[in-house]
């Protein structure tokens, strides 16, 4: 089971995960535990995020939820995709098997995105597939992107970067890693949204 453990002299809380996962960081508010850092994402204890929701229908990203889940999400596929060719899975013939395979193995094509849309059926059916598509384009897309817009040539190192970054929560090295090709404080830039010190919202 996971376990969290109390430093009584600072107040914090650290999150011991039974498995391997991004950390976590808690603090003590009013004697209740609250989170104030998941992987590389922050939080006030007031509950103001670090970085802003995305714009809707935006092909960009600056929002450290959808790199996080783009990057894990990313390294999912690659070892399913992987498993898949190894041990000799095909994919399904039916249309719906077919996007959901190359959906976990991440070979989806924007014409696939598409054809999700035409997916008839159960209701059940059509909201996993409108799913699909919605995740496809609010979280892989874009993070996809961002590789490409941060790191071109470099993709696969810095997703690599990232992922370490997130499991151990420390972005030194990785803001290091940035900063080198755009300049100090690219992490921050990039992320923090204006208003998150905000004398306003202090607890």
């Amino acid at each position: 089971m996971d376990s969290i453990t109390r430093n009584r002299d600072t107040g914090t809380f650290r999150w011991w995960p039974s498995s391997p996962g991004s950390r976590r960081r808690y603090v003590e508010v009013a004697g209740i535990p609250v989170r104030t850092q998941y992987g590389i994402n922050y939080r006030r204890t007031t509950g103001q995020p670090y970085s802003a929701v995305d714009q809707r229908g935006t092909h960009h990203t600056r929002n450290l939820g959808i790199v996080m889940e783009g990057a894990c999400d990313k390294e999912a596929r690659c070892i399913t995709r992987q498993t898949a060719e190894r041990i000799g899975v095909r994919e399904p013939s039916d249309l719906l098997g077919a996007l959901a395979f190359r959906d976990v193995t991440g070979t989806l094509t924007e014409e696939d995105v598409g054809r999700a849309a035409g997916v008839l059926g159960s209701e059940e059916k059509t909201r996993y597939a409108a799913a699909l598509s919605g995740y496809e384009k609010g979280v892989n897309r874009r993070y996809a992107h961002f590789l490409q817009e941060f790191a071109p040539g470099e993709e696969s190192e810095c997703h690599t970067r990232l992922l370490a970054a997130i499991i151990s929560g420390d972005v030194m090295a990785l803001g290091a890693w940035l900063d080198e090709r755009h300049g100090p404080g690219t992490f921050t830039g990039l992320f923090r949204t204006p208003g998150y010190f905000d004398p306003g919202l202090t607890a």
